[in-house]
């Protein structure tokens, strides 16, 4: 069943306040406007890019019914404190999953991960805890926000290194959900973050060509580091 279907089985309608990421994930919102509720944006954690269980316990009114929490990139939300606010509070929490990785491709693409997070220079790496699947290789690019993010992703490109913008723009600034609403960590999240091919199937040439793509950008490349991956 779909996220509308399981929040209108659930007698959630009319009236009615859903908490919702606004970090990606549009068609959540879209489920909970559908019924006739109103989606209520909380803010990310800036580690696993998931709802911020503190985030959404401030969001929580009288009219709350529900919370959807979507696990982003590979990364899983705190759901023992996600189902603890649910517990206080008499609301429904869902679980909204991304795409997963094939198990035949996970051990293939946190070797690339690995491969990254030795070599890149000038980005802030992901966070491989709590069992990351990596279905996305997320990294921050510091400076003046997204006109540098923006930069980097087109030098990229031009040095044939495949790239995109996970967050284009978050949902509360979206024409059919602006909210007057701060989400700090949101903001800063799709301004700063990029995701970078770490597919199973990429050879060791191509991860070299975008550690030294990355590098030649963003620092000095490692010399002599000893992770490898097979191919």
């Amino acid at each position: 069943m779909g996220t509308a279907a399981l929040l209108r089985a659930a007698g959630v309608g009319v009236g009615d306040e859903v908490v919702v990421p606004a970090f990606g994930n549009v068609e959540v919102a879209e489920a909970v406007a559908r019924i006739g509720a109103l989606p209520v944006f909380a803010d990310i954690d800036p580690v696993t890019y998931c709802l911020d269980p503190a985030a959404v316990e401030a969001a929580v009114t009288s009219r709350a019914a529900a919370v959807v929490v979507v696990h982003r990139f590979g990364r899983t939300a705190d759901m023992g404190r996600m189902h603890g606010i649910g517990r206080r509070h008499g609301l429904l929490v869902l679980e909204h999953r991304e795409a997963e990785v094939p198990h035949s491709e996970l051990a293939r693409r946190r070797e690339r991960a690995a491969y990254l997070d030795a070599r890149l220079r000038g980005v802030r790496t992901p966070d491989g805890g709590d069992g990351h699947t990596y279905q996305q290789y997320v990294v921050r690019v510091p400076g003046n926000g997204r006109p540098d993010r923006d930069a980097f992703a087109g030098a990229l490109r031009a040095r044939g290194v495949e790239c995109r913008v996970p967050v284009k723009t978050p949902v509360h600034r979206l024409p059919e959900f602006r909210r007057c609403v701060s989400l700090p960590e949101t903001e800063r999240a799709a301004e700063e973050t990029l995701a970078l091919p770490v597919d199973a199937s990429l050879t060791r040439r191509e991860m070299q060509r975008i550690v030294s793509a990355c590098n030649a950008l963003g620092g000095p490349m490692v010399v002599g580091s000893t992770a490898e991956f097979g191919v």
